[in-house]
């Protein structure tokens, strides 16, 4: 590394359109505490690359929210990974955190309370289906099928399977992938409200928002409500996920039952979407997104 290299405190990977009022957001907060920013997207992959091997530049602390999606990307990943450079959500924990049969078994040996869940082998490994039909009975009807690995907005989930013929076919759309079949959680109905929880985590920080799994609506809880409807326990199973994954920056799914279980339903979602609520409907509160932008501000060096 050239002496004299310009240093960006925080630097950001990002394709998708809808993130950048959110990296913005970002620069903000990081200039407001006098840290320096850098935005990588694709009008300067190349050239950013080629200033981090020419010594120009370097970075204190890198967020990816690229390359999942767009493997241009993944050169600059790879030269920071040999660097000095801070990841936030470095790939070695993203690789155990987004296997949600893996996050499955951690959460059970934790003492995270977790759907009644049967793991399936991949296809390719073994294509006759190790389930029999007293199995099946335990998930009840309807159940969901969801595959271990393959993320982002639901993709390849089943949420209303009935039968095993759902299951056999189902399990060959993505056939190295393992598969979860799960029973389906019923929550509970607070002063008129879904009990369902969608719950933030950056740098250790717990920001529990309620979440509507139909309208994807959010609204922040508040702690006022926290109290009145004893819903201290979504802070500190959110603790407790930080603690398993290892990850900064995630937002995992909660839900409350009627018999007053806290239920982790959707285990870690490790590139939360953030669209602003002011700007989309079913986008984050507002506020929601600034908090988790200061924090990362603060934390980054």
């Amino acid at each position: 590394m050239k002496s004299g290299a310009e240093l960006f405190k925080l630097a950001v990977a990002w394709d998708w359109e809808l993130d950048r009022d959110f990296v913005d957001c970002l620069e903000r907060e990081a200039i407001s505490k006098g840290k320096t920013f850098y935005s990588i997207s694709h009008h300067n992959i190349d050239e950013t690359l080629a200033r981090l091997k020419d010594g120009e530049i370097q970075f204190g602390s890198f967020l990816d929210r690229a390359s999942d999606a767009d493997a241009k990307f993944l050169p600059i990943v790879r030269w920071l990974q040999k660097s000095n450079t801070t990841s936030i959500n470095p790939p070695e924990k993203l690789n155990a955190a987004i296997d949600k049969a893996t996050m499955h078994l951690e959460f059970l040996s934790k003492g995270i309370d977790v759907p009644f869940t049967i793991i399936i082998s991949p296809y390719n490994k073994r294509k006759e289906l190790e389930l029999s039909l007293s199995d099946l009975a335990h998930l009840g009807r309807p159940f969901i099928i969801k595959p271990a690995n393959t993320t982002g907005g639901g993709t390849g989930v089943i949420l209303g399977a009935e039968t095993l013929k759902d299951v056999i076919e189902t399990r060959q759309h993505h056939r190295n992938d393992k598969y979860l079949l799960q029973e389906r959680v019923v929550p509970d109905y607070l002063g008129g409200t879904k009990a369902w929880f969608r719950v933030f985590s950056v740098f250790g920080t717990t920001i529990p928002c309620w979440w509507d799994d139909t309208t994807h609506i959010y609204r922040k809880l508040t702690d006022d409500e926290r109290v009145e409807y004893n819903l201290s326990p979504l802070l500190s199973m959110t603790k407790k996920i930080f603690e398993v994954c290892g990850l900064e920056f995630f937002s995992t799914e909660i839900v409350r039952t009627k018999e007053g279980m806290f239920v982790a339903v959707d285990y870690v979602n490790e590139i939360c979407d953030m669209r602003l609520q002011s700007q989309h409907p079913d986008g984050v509160p507002d506020e929601v997104v600034h908090q988790i932008c200061r924090r990362i501000a603060e934390e980054v060096d």
